[in-house]
């Protein structure tokens, strides 16, 4: 069924503004017709117009489902706090309505005096993966041609940087799923690790059935999550590592590969390099080891193995994917794990085969889309490398400007905000789509820096606890307000469309930034409509990793109007019927409406070649060095964090949607009761959990979904739960994401005379004007 034919006749086709799997939904005005919807609430803040009726649609990735966040998404566009005016602090230290102009001039004579004293690198970009593509570009080329500041970079340095890392190395392309996400449906072994898409993406889980259904699905968690437990009676097999050791679990997995002659040796020599080198290194990982280390029992990685490669289509099996997630790359080796799943995806033969592959789990709804054309510090659209004198002269020749003037790389994103405010770093800081006070590791350091500031700008729809810290807060335009494209976990290229429009003096950050623009002087061209944007972005992207110069609105739109829903990149635009691009579609060229040919887009990657100069996957040796922050005398318990199903990153969004924040209200600690006993904390009481950067408090669950030697706590408030203002800062040498996922702690009760009023502290702890 096409998306188009799915939804009413009334409605707006979009797309879940939550995860990278983009769910595909329709809304629907108020009071119009609609089938199987969801009612949002009658009216925003002021009064203003009825929201819009969420309904799911038949959508590749969800399929016609929605999680309940996607279900209750329209409320969002009318939360009671949302921001509608300019707000700028007052002498008295209070943020206060203000004029576009009040604020606009604030920010410019601001920015004037830090590049006057400090330099163009005084002021600093932190950006989003929630950005739509056209936003996104805009905001990289805003830094580099009207600030002119080589410190931009964003949230998905949290969240995808280590698999990009490791895919660009292996591959010479990096896109989150190198296939069509229902291409899972078929597999016979789906081996994922580090991710619980039962819970961060329901909808995800459909994909997986096949692999259920033939006992394949095998789920690498050091907790019994909820995708853990979709293993259980038979549908597959879920294996409980040390926190920390999953690379271990790999290197054990490959070496049975080896050890056994499982590898598929015609597809290494055809296809691949280095795999002399990597049979060396996974020498002194035997099971019976890796059992010392990662606790699973060797035998039980030996049928692991096995079974994974009995699945592969060399041997005869219906396929195989190798899946990872944050669990794994979150961590100051996570370049180095997922280098070490690759290898194992290689020496199967699963890349580049139809039915078989390796693919990452995107998080952000536009993680994918948001890392290719310019928020990352290195990088210019396309995918390009900054510091390529070829890829500096073509974006350059669609800015307008010299070669010259582009800045070269940045500081990543934990060094930047370690940086602001200090001597030699940055003075001024503009925030764009993230909660940095609440997302980002050792928070606290994190407050204190942005505390550190000349001028904290921050734009956004609501106010976070980033932007009750700003100097300015813009009120900017939110998903149902908003055309434009993302890009999901499978690089579909999709549309995102206005339904409504926005409250008071919200603007579109497009507006933002040619305004900002001509204010500073600069002549560069800033186009505020997000097709024309898109067209440069196409423009600019040519040639590059990820080219998108054959895609534009009108032929997204066209598309979906005949039952394609969005085009895979690499697309790009042809000059002749000829195909190029990193990896050839299965899918031939076809011509537009003028008999020109079109690139049909490229749903599987790499079935040819790989983008590397001479087409082969690079494999590369790794070793397991263990966290930077281990278990020890005064920290004897590993905390491992993730999400719960109804709160989305840092919550700023889902903690103010009534019926989610009604579900789960406050931050939690789960705990094995054997732990429970052994350190006095009982089920319910108060715990206090504390790390080498500080300590957090929140309510005991017992459990016995973790490892007694571990607890878990999710990340989606602030105040005295919020648990990253005690995760690790520590960053993976290569591709800087910070050690999230694992770190030492100690575990004790909180006497009761020191509760207080709890550890709630959400968006009702302070309010602003709106």
């Amino acid at each position: 069924m096409s998306s188009s034919s799915a939804a009413p006749a009334a409605a707006t086709l979009t797309h879940c503004p939550y995860c990278a799997l983009q769910c595909g939904m329709a809304l629907t005005p108020a009071g119009a017709p609609t089938s199987d919807a969801h009612a949002a609430p009658e009216k925003g803040p002021g009064g203003r117009a009825p929201l819009p009726v969420v309904a799911p649609r038949d959508f590749p990735t969800n399929a016609g489902g929605l999680c309940q966040k996607g279900w209750t998404s329209a409320t969002v566009l009318g939360v009671p706090d949302r921001i509608t005016t300019p707000l700028v602090r007052g002498d008295d230290g209070e943020l206060a309505a203000a004029t576009w102009d009040e604020a606009l001039e604030i920010v410019v004579s601001r920015v004037r005096a830090v590049q006057a004293e400090h330099g163009p690198e005084g002021v600093a970009i932190f950006g989003g993966g929630g950005l739509t593509n056209e936003k996104a570009y805009a905001l990289g080329k805003f830094a580099r041609t009207v600030l002119r500041t080589p410190n931009i970079d964003y949230n998905g340095r949290f969240c995808m940087s280590s698999a990009a890392a490791a895919g660009n190395r292996a591959f010479g392309a990096d896109r989150g799923l190198p296939f069509p996400l229902t291409d899972l449906g078929g597999a016979e072994v789906v081996l994922l690790l580090g991710s619980n898409p039962a819970e961060t993406m329901p909808p995800f889980v459909q994909h997986l059935a096949g692999a259920r259904e033939r006992g394949g699905l095998m789920v690498v968690d050091p907790r019994r999550s909820a995708t853990a437990r979709l293993a259980d009676d038979g549908q597959g097999t879920h294996l409980q590592p040390v926190p920390g050791t999953d690379m271990v679990v790999l290197l054990a997995l490959l070496h049975v590969v080896v050890a056994e002659g499982l590898a598929d040796r015609e597809y290494l020599a055809a296809r691949t390099s280095g795999w002399d080198d990597v049979v060396r290194s996974v020498a002194a990982w035997w099971p019976e080891r890796a059992e010392t280390v990662c606790g699973i029992p060797a035998e039980e990685l030996r049928r692991t193995a096995r079974r994974l490669a009995a699945a592969a289509p060399s041997r005869g099996g219906r396929g195989a994917y190798v899946l990872t997630g944050r669990g794994v790359e979150q961590s100051a080796q996570g370049t180095a794990t997922v280098t070490a799943a690759i290898n194992l995806s290689l020496a199967l033969g699963l890349v580049g085969r139809p039915g078989a592959g390796y693919g990452c789990l995107t998080g952000q709804g536009n993680g994918q889309g948001g890392r290719e054309h310019g928020q990352k510090n290195d990088q210019l659209p396309g995918y390009r490398k900054i510091d390529d004198p070829a890829a500096r002269e073509h974006v350059a020749r669609v800015w307008g400007v010299d070669p010259a003037t582009i800045p070269g790389p940045g500081l990543p994103a934990v060094a930047l905000l370690n940086a602001l405010g200090s001597p030699g770093g940055p003075r001024a800081l503009f925030v764009h789509g993230s909660n940095v006070l609440v997302s980002a590791p050792n928070a606290d350091r994190v407050r204190e820096r942005l505390e550190a500031l000349d001028l904290l700008v921050v734009c956004d729809f609501v106010p976070s606890e980033t932007a009750r810290l700003a100097d300015v807060v813009l009120p900017v335009t939110q998903w149902a307000e908003e055309e434009g494209t993302m890009t999901s976990l499978e690089g579909r290229v999709i549309r995102r469309r206005r339904a409504v429009d926005a409250p008071g003096e919200a603007r579109s950050e497009l507006w933002l930034f040619a305004e900002l623009a001509r204010r500073l002087g600069s002549d560069v061209a800033f186009p505020t409509d997000p097709a024309v944007v898109f067209d440069e972005l196409a423009r600019a992207s040519a040639g590059g990793v990820a080219d998108y110069s054959g895609l534009s609105h009108d032929r997204l739109d066209a598309a979906e109007e005949a039952g394609e829903p969005g085009l895979y990149w690499p697309c790009p635009a042809l000059p002749s019927p000829e195909l190029s691009g990193p990896g050839r579609s299965m899918a031939s060229a076809g011509p537009d409406s003028s008999g020109q040919a079109e690139h049909p887009g490229t749903p599987r990657m790499f079935l040819d070649a790989f983008a590397t100069p001479d087409g082969r996957a690079r494999m590369v040796p790794v070793d397991h060095a263990g966290p930077t922050d281990d278990v020890r005398a005064d920290a004897p318990t590993y905390l491992v964090t993730g999400r719960v199903l109804q709160h989305y990153q840092s919550g700023a969004q889902t903690r103010r949607v009534p019926e989610l924040d009604r579900i789960v209200p406050e931050p939690y600690v789960e705990l094995h009761p054997q732990l429970g006993l052994r350190t006095g904390v009982a089920d319910g009481a108060r715990v206090r959990v504390t790390s080498a950067r500080g300590a957090v408090e929140a309510t005991a669950r017992w459990t016995d979904v973790v490892r007694p030697d571990t607890v878990f706590m999710p990340f989606h408030w602030s105040g005295s739960g919020s648990v990253n203002r005690i995760t690790s800062d520590a960053v993976d040498p290569i591709s800087s994401m910070p050690e999230f996922k694992v770190c030492a702690v100690s575990v004790v009760p909180v006497p009761p005379a020191s509760h207080g009023d709890g550890a709630r502290d959400t968006h009702d702890a302070q309010e602003v004007p709106v």
